[in-house]
């Protein structure tokens, strides 16, 4: 029989309802979750500043109110990284919860990850958090000690269903095969309904609804079925899991701490409606790093909006800029940006559609001067600048930003212990096996396609794209449907070709890395998002839209492709 991992978190904020929908739709052995995304780390260790006895997702902690029994009985097990920077905290608070709920339940943790009393000597700086990757192995050792709740910190996210698997079919350290197969799955399940028909390029192809969450069947060799309950909304399919695939990857290494999974080596196939079986995926031995996620406070931030209606839009934002700038000059934040967005149309009917906007952020140590000295220099402008100004919202004080960066340190210098249900203390080795990370080679290309007559439209027309972020960088994957396709897009859509339709890049590094396995290209975007997701840096902070982006730039495509 196949062992049956769900999901039913894809970050710290999902649907809450998930949990009980996945214990009720149908039969699962394990169910995970998945809560630590990089910003998540930041609003724990703030969390934690407040109180030393929090830094969990206390979400999870009220699911498990209403679920904890219902899982029990349903004797499925319950794997979730929803510990944060208190996993011991968050075990001794289920531990107090079983207790009220008159249930018996074994309950352990995974700890180790959190560097930050060990940053100095470590040469990490001074974060306010600092958690390296940990693997599955700790997982393993909890599930095989009879827990039937095991609870971590940072782990990779693919770890919470690798663990279990591992587990349940005794594989060995070196079972590289076996144990990337499983990340692939994992990879893909643990971003909740993004593989089941969410936030999927051709949506309009399928109805989508609420959809459900993802389910991995994996068999004792790693190989694995992508599916979700009958009956629930969304859909599984080659595209929705090649697009979870190229999500926040770089290129055909996807190291972690246990294995490097090969992702030039996986095939998809239709397996069924609504299944997608994953095989063929080689594994290689894991780098001697682990990654270490680095948090710290960078400053103050502040904003506001101007909205410019109606004629001479770029002279009022030149206006309002240049009174702005010299009320500041005395003591001018230490980063000001400006940005203003076209939303306006001529001779339009609504007031709304007749406006531009103007933000302006800005960034500095001290929060006076990114405060009230910010906002109230802007709204004093309002009797003497531009006809017709206003802003989109009241002055408001600062608040603080966070910085992610990451850090890379020896695999044998973190400590990686399982805390097992009786309290015992099980040290976790690191891998034996090592190997250096480094890119493959570039595939060979193949023919180019012989067409003929072209047509200019946009390229999400034929092209998929998901796009996320990985600290200060963008990564946006673009796949095709046919063979024809791939033999036009990966000639096509080269690193100048991508600078030209997406003009915010042309000065940034840009890398591509092909799968042709998947007939995709993944492009990384290095410095787009400046400081991470937490500082703001720009629109869409996250990067999550920058494939919509791209797939509505219009470009020269074959007709015989159309």
């Amino acid at each position: 029989m196949t062992y049956r991992i769900g999901n039913a978190s894809g970050f710290y904020g999902d649907r809450f309802s998930a949990v009980r929908e996945m214990l009720t739709g149908g039969p699962l052995d394990v169910l995970t979750g998945d809560y630590l995304a990089e910003l998540t780390m930041l609003i724990l260790g703030r969390d934690r500043m407040k109180d030393p006895n929090r830094g969990y997702a206390r979400t999870f902690l009220r699911q498990m109110e209403e679920n904890l029994g219902l899982a029990q009985e349903k004797g499925v097990k319950i794997v979730a990284n929803a510990g944060g920077l208190n996993p011991a905290g968050l075990a001794d608070a289920l531990r107090e919860l079983a207790a009220k709920l008159g249930l018996d339940v074994k309950i352990a943790h995974v700890e180790g990850d959190d560097l930050v009393q060990r940053a100095g000597e470590l040469n990490l700086g001074k974060p306010l958090t600092a958690n390296a990757y940990l693997g599955a192995w700790g997982i393993a050792e909890c599930l095989n000690a009879g827990a039937d709740v095991v609870v971590t910190g940072r782990v990779t996210d693919a770890s919470v269903v690798v663990g279990p698997a591992a587990a349940h079919y005794g594989w060995a350290r070196d079972d590289y095969d076996a144990l990337a197969g499983a990340v692939a799955a994992g990879h893909v399940i643990e971003c909740g309904a993004q593989a089941t028909g969410g936030n999927y390029a051709f949506f309009t192809e399928h109805a989508i609804g609420v959809p459900g969450f993802p389910i991995a069947e994996i068999e004792a060799d790693g190989s694995s079925v992508i599916t979700k309950h009958p009956g629930t909304g969304g859909v599984v399919n080659v595209g929705t899991v090649t697009a979870q695939l190229l999500y926040e990857i770089t290129g055909a290494r996807y190291a972690g701490p246990d294995v490097t999974t090969r992702f030039d080596t996986l095939s998809l196939s239709q397996d069924g409606p609504d299944r997608v079986r994953i095989s063929g995926v080689r594994g290689e031995a894991p780098p001697p790093t682990l990654k270490v996620a680095l948090n710290t406070l960078g400053g103050f931030r502040n904003e506001t909006t101007f909205v410019l209606t109606g004629l001479d839009i770029e002279a009022k934002a030149a206006l309002v800029k240049e009174q702005l700038e010299a009320s500041l000059k005395d003591r001018p934040p230490a980063d000001v940006r400006w940005t203003l967005a076209r939303t306006d149309h001529p001779d339009a009917a609504t007031e709304q559609t007749a406006s531009a906007l103007l933000h302006v952020a800005v960034k500095d140590t001290d929060p006076k001067v990114a405060g009230r000295a910010f906002t109230g220099a802007a709204v004093e402008l309002a009797l003497a600048s531009y006809p017709g100004f206003h802003v989109t919202a009241p002055p408001s004080d600062a608040s603080p930003y966070g910085v992610y960066t990451a850090a890379y340190v020896d695999a044998a210098e973190v400590p990686h212990v399982a805390v097992l249900p009786d309290g015992m203390r099980v040290d976790i080795a690191p891998a034996v096996s090592i190997q250096e990370l480094s890119d493959v080679d570039e595939p060979a290309l193949p023919e180019p396609l012989d067409h003929g007559p072209v047509r200019r439209v946009p390229l999400g027309t034929i092209a998929g794209a998901r796009s996320g972020d990985k600290g200060g960088n963008a990564n946006l994957g673009v796949w095709v449907r046919s063979e024809e396709a791939w033999r036009w897009l990966v000639h096509r859509l080269t690193v100048a070709e991508f600078k030209l339709l997406l003009p915010e890049t042309a000065e940034l590094p840009v890398t591509r890395y092909l799968l042709p396995n998947l007939r995709a290209m993944n492009f990384v975007v290095e410095g787009i998002l400046g400081e991470g997701v937490a500082s703001q840096a720009r629109f869409d902070p996250q990067a999550k839209a920058l494939g919509e982006w791209l797939r509505s730039r219009e470009i020269d495509v074959p007709e015989v492709l159309l």
